[in-house]
């Protein structure tokens, strides 16, 4: 099998206005992002753009062997690699813009996508899809990197943050991320 970074590393290439990232995320990041995660009951928890799975099994460290883990990608190459190392996530070929599509009510939805490259009108059109799924206790949760702050489409997305979420609490920047990293956490959608 083909190692976690030269998946990544090939997606990331094939990819470049769909992948933002230059390397998976690191285990502080991953596990930042992952802590939203249920740890008891059946929680359904929804990942967006989970790449070669480095939040995944952060994910799946936390989710209670009753829980249901739904992965949405959609690069081909990383759902095989995400099939072979992780065979306990039901992993999803799909869009993070069709999530009603799946037809399960999320307690968490974790997203790994790159918001900054997405325009505004894509952006509105996942965090829509990213309310209309969560239970009224579910949480989201994303990440920005640091330097990318001044890119138009961040600041674009920060403001539609505060426009879908009554509630958007910032992390501190996880400096040892590359890049270093801001996690979001929303609730209550609006």
């Amino acid at each position: 099998m083909t190692s976690e970074f030269q998946t990544f590393f090939a997606a990331a290439m094939r990819r470049t206005g769909v992948i933002g990232a230059v390397a998976p995320s690191s285990p502080g990041l991953a596990d930042l992002l992952a802590a939203i995660t249920p740890t008891t009951g059946s929680p359904a928890v929804v990942e967006l753009g989970p790449g070669t799975g480095s939040v995944t099994a952060a994910i799946q460290r936390r989710l209670p062997v009753t829980g249901r883990h739904i992965a949405v990608e959609i690069d081909q190459a990383m759902i095989e690699f995400l099939e072979a190392a992780h065979p306990g996530v039901d992993v999803v070929h799909g869009d993070a813009a069709n999530l009603t599509d799946l037809g399960v009510k999320a307690d968490a939805v974790v997203s790994g996508l790159p918001w900054s490259l997405f325009q505004p009108e894509r952006q509105r059109r996942i965090l829509d899809q990213v309310a209309a799924i969560l239970t009224p206790d579910g949480a989201f949760t994303t990440f920005a990197y640091r330097h990318a702050g001044a890119m138009a489409g961040a600041r674009s997305f920060h403001r539609l943050l505060h426009a879908v979420f009554d509630e958007v609490i910032v992390s501190h920047t996880i400096w040892r991320n590359m890049p270093p990293a801001r996690i979001y956490v929303c609730r209550r959608p609006l």
